[in-house]
């Protein structure tokens, strides 16, 4: 069992909790992520590890509520335990295997689009620490909906809040203000984007158009996290890829987000799931042994 030594929620179904895991703490890197259940019965929630204590042996996650598990999530309280949080997985930000030295000669900005300011902290985090200080831009819809900007203004080189409704900090996308700090005379080497895939999508093509290499997460679309259903399956350059076990982080101008955003709409069915079984073959798998 793995305690829960803290949770609260930080904004409108989003919740944060601090989970004793020694094992997991003691190995985890940004980008890579835990799957955890609440109890025997409950089902496998893939979540992106927002932070970790190798002292403490604990490991921070942020999440949504978006169905059944997660709403089950939201319940527990501090004292309470998971019945398994399984870690860290996924392949950690290339960033971590870069010499430092190179890392500090880059300009390095983050995008992140509301929830995926958690994935996007750790990342920033461990740069500052490395004596790295990157650019942030943290979007959301709304203020209340903004979550981590105290600790992300803490470890990061320029902090940029947007809101899509102008109610705090920057107004519009995110985008926008990518758009508004070149014109202001940034210049960025590497470009991470974590959020929505939409949001990614759209980031993408811009970045693309400055000539910014451009990484993306794509932890959105992961489900069993071990490449056995199916669900991540994308399509980078001329490859197929699983986000969960080849990612989750993927060059992005290389990603093909039209065709994972309608295979994630057809995927939410039974019948759509055999469909894609039997359309993809061999290659609807990736954790299963079967794929090249």
């Amino acid at each position: 069992m793995y305690k829960i030594l803290d949770a609260k929620e930080l904004t409108t179904n989003i919740y944060l909790m601090e989970v004793e895991a020694k094992r997991v703490a003691a190995s985890a890197l940004p980008g890579q992520f835990v799957i955890v259940r609440t109890d025997e019965k409950s089902e496998r929630i893939p979540l992106t590890i927002c932070d970790y204590d190798r002292e403490k042996g604990t490991v921070t996650i942020v999440f949504q509520i978006v169905g059944a598990g997660t709403q089950m999530m939201s319940a527990l309280k501090a004292g309470d335990s998971f019945h398994d949080f399984v870690g860290p997985l996924g392949c950690p930000s290339e960033f971590c295997k870069e010499p430092l030295e190179e890392l500090k000669k880059k300009n390095i900005l983050f995008v992140a689009g509301g929830v995926g300011a958690a994935p996007v902290y750790p990342q920033v985090k461990w740069l500052h620490e490395q004596g790295v200080n990157a650019d942030v831009i943290v979007g959301s819809k709304t203020k209340d909906l903004l979550i981590l900007e105290k600790e992300m203004e803490a470890v990061s080189g320029n902090l940029y809040v947007t809101t899509d409704d102008g109610s705090y900090g920057r107004s519009g996308m995110v985008t926008q203000t990518i758009k508004d700090l070149v014109a202001e005379g940034k210049k960025y080497d590497v470009c991470v984007a974590i959020g929505p895939m939409i949001m990614m999508k759209f980031v993408c093509l811009l970045t693309k158009e400055l000539e910014i290499p451009t990484i993306v997460s794509l932890n959105p679309i992961m489900v069993d996290g071990t490449g056995m259903c199916g669900a991540c399956r994308v399509t980078v350059g001329d490859q197929v890829k699983f986000a969960c076990v080849d990612g989750p982080e993927f060059d992005g101008h290389l990603v093909n987000f039209d065709e994972a955003m309608t295979r994630q709409q057809i995927y939410k069915t039974a019948e759509g799931r055999a469909y894609l079984a039997a359309k993809e073959g061999a290659t609807h798998h990736g954790g299963c042994g079967n794929c090249n």
